[in-house]
């Protein structure tokens, strides 16, 4: 199956790559894409026959997979992949965040959203009783 984005598609949206990036990036399209595509089969939805569907459809996943894309490029590989970190003088202090714990490909809940593919539960709890 074709990849939902190209690598046009995620220097457009996100920045020019590197000749490395862009070797990474290439192997991410379909990763990416099938990761999605997986996800959705577990809610019974097919993304290729939504995106068909819809037309505003595609680009919302395009955006989708370019913030996966981008963010596992951002993710570095020959140090700490540290988003946030501080120091401290005379107490020696130090403590960050790390971009990616643990590594590797990850989606959010909130990606799963965007793109309709996370289940809303609903529940109640009766606070008083049934008569």
């Amino acid at each position: 199956m074709e990849p939902f984005v190209t690598i046009e598609d995620v220097e457009a949206l996100f920045r020019d790559l590197t000749v490395e990036e862009n070797k990474k990036a290439e192997r991410l399209l379909s990763i990416v894409s099938d990761c999605f595509r997986q996800e959705a089969k577990k809610v019974g939805k097919n993304l290729d026959e939504m995106i068909e569907k819809q037309e505003v459809f595609e680009n919302v996943v395009k955006s989708v997979c370019v913030d996966v894309i981008a963010r596992n490029l951002m993710t570095s590989t020959n140090s700490e992949p540290m988003e946030q970190m501080s120091q401290s003088a005379l107490g020696y202090s130090v403590s960050g965040t790390f971009l990616v714990p643990g590594g590797g490909l990850f989606i959010k809940k909130s990606e799963l959203a965007r793109l309709g593919l996370k289940r809303q539960r609903m529940g109640m709890i009766e606070m008083y009783g049934n008569d």
